[in-house]
């Protein structure tokens, strides 16, 4: 596994304003630097209480706030939202309930730089899509050298050392009517108790084959062909077979591959000639589901075997 990398992401005004259903009122700096899944209302902050002040969150905006700011005059208004800003650069403002912005809040933010979004949901329904994205955008990530796959539904990483046949086993896949998420690098976060797995938006949908090139997946197979992303939940690590080594023939040794912490099952396959691995990965998969609604094949064996 490489480098886990730390929560830091930067996005561009627009994505951001797209994502979340919000209108561009300022534009600032022109791009978001978002490290904090936390949200800030500065209530308190405008009451004078500076104590844990974290200007890494973006801040909401809501009607107790601003009819909070309109009770004061102009000048001791100004003093307030400016001291706001006085600690550091906070990434965004978001007015909620279509608010007016007041003129002394644009003014602070433009001596900033500090962009300011305006929507017409309610706070409360805001602070809940804001935490659900940051979440999910400032996951604990790590990448992984390999391909994952949705094969029947389930989330395949293919992993093994270069040259083993990975990209040529995905493009099987994908001519068997399985949907590529990603080739080469994959970008996994731990999203809650879940891995969920995408490519790296400079390569998605690129594929490497040896002696052809690059290839776009997308364009010569069609949107069906592919995924954006998709939880991972089986590892399959190809290697070339090695003789002497005792491979598991019944399915009972089940080994884990440990992925930001989460124990994720994992099958070691051996790549020889002649092995039509697209087909062992299709019955791995379907195997792997009905493990998860309680059928384990070599269990139900065993049992027989025992009982006689």
């Amino acid at each position: 596994m490489n480098e886990i990398i730390l929560p830091h992401e930067s996005v561009m005004l627009d994505k951001f304003a797209s994502d979340l259903g919000l209108e561009l009122i300022y534009a600032g700096r022109g791009i978001l630097t978002l490290t904090s899944v936390s949200v800030d209302r500065p209530g308190l902050r405008l009451a004078g209480f500076f104590t844990a002040y974290d200007t890494q969150r973006i801040m909401l905006v809501g009607l107790t706030e601003h009819e909070y700011l309109r009770s004061f005059e102009p000048e001791e208004r100004t003093a307030r939202i400016a001291k706001l800003f006085s600690y550091g650069d906070v990434p965004c403002v978001i007015f909620t309930r279509d608010l007016p912005i007041l003129p002394e809040f644009l003014e602070c933010a433009r001596a900033s730089g500090t962009p300011i979004f305006r929507t017409g949901k309610v706070t409360t329904q805001v602070m809940a899509d804001l935490c659900a994205y940051l979440s999910r955008l400032l996951a604990p990530k790590t990448t992984v050298h390999g391909v994952l796959m949705d094969v029947f539904g389930a989330g395949i990483l293919l992993t093994g050392s270069s040259g083993v046949g990975k990209s040529e086993t995905a493009m099987e896949l994908i001519k068997r009517g399985h949907r590529l998420v990603a080739d080469d690098s994959v970008l996994i976060r731990k999203v809650e108790s879940e891995l969920v797995g995408t490519a790296p938006e400079r390569i998605r949908y690129f594929m490497e084959l040896r002696g052809i090139g690059i290839i776009n997946v997308k364009n010569m197979y069609g949107s069906g062909s592919i995924l954006t992303e998709k939880e991972v939940e089986l590892v399959m690590e190809l290697e070339h077979w090695k003789q002497g080594k005792e491979y598991d023939r019944i399915g009972g040794e089940g080994g884990f591959e440990d992925i930001l912490g989460i124990r994720v099952p994992k099958l070691t396959v051996p790549v020889s000639p002649g092995r039509n691995l697209a087909i062992l990965i299709e019955v791995a998969a379907r195997n792997h589901r009905l493990k998860l609604m309680g059928y384990d094949a070599a269990q139900e064996l065993i049992q027989r075997t025992i009982g006689r």
